[in-house]
């Protein structure tokens, strides 16, 4: 039986990560769109509990702790909802939900 996916699950569903030179992660989704992220900015966007605080919300990463060279050294996905991410700065604790991915896309952020 073939069970085929929403548009909206197309949409949160990545179907490829790549590295596009040193400042680049380009995620390809199952609804054709291709994101590309500055990794740095992705890198402070973690949500784990060490960089934000599990309850209140508030940002804990001091930025100007995370080199601006910072790059993914390893990534890996987490069941069928998320990608980890290892970063060269030491970091590995954060995972990415792939809505919450997708929705750091610069490009859909502006609409475009």
């Amino acid at each position: 039986m073939l069970v085929s996916m929403s548009d909206e699950e197309r949409a949160i569903t990545p179907t490829a990560f790549r590295q596009d030179g040193p400042r680049t992660l380009v995620v390809r989704w199952a609804d054709g769109h291709e994101s590309r992220y500055d990794v740095r900015a992705l890198r402070l966007a973690c949500g784990c509990a060490h960089c934000v605080d599990e309850w209140s919300g508030e940002e804990r990463l001091d930025t100007s702790a995370v080199p601006e060279d910072v790059r993914p050294t390893k990534l890996q996905t987490v069941g069928r909802y998320a990608v980890q991410i290892d970063w060269s700065d030491g970091h590995s604790s954060g995972i990415y939900p792939f809505a919450r991915l997708r929705a750091l896309c610069p490009c859909c952020a502006t609409g475009a």
